[in-house]
């Protein structure tokens, strides 16, 4: 996974710090929940599934596949 190094101002840290405790989460989870809005709020797809259906347009159908049956076992006497 790649990791970046990111700089902030005393308070903006410390404002960070208090709502991942306000909100029981790490920097990381909040991290990732920031960057996950930020690119909703630009368009840009958040998961290679998402990325690929939109890719196929909205007129792709998605179709269910199909289990497979697990086979029965037989009891040994």
């Amino acid at each position: 996974m790649p990791g970046k190094r990111v700089q902030f101002d005393d308070e903006t840290w410390a404002s960070l710090d208090l709502l991942a405790k306000d909100r029981m989460m790490d920097f990381q989870e909040l991290a990732d929940e920031a960057f996950r809005d930020l690119l909703k709020k630009h368009g840009r797809p958040v998961s290679l599934k998402e990325a690929l259906r939109r890719s196929a347009g909205d007129s792709a159908e998605v179709v269910p596949l199909k289990r497979k049956k697990a086979k029965a076992r037989k009891k040994r006497v």
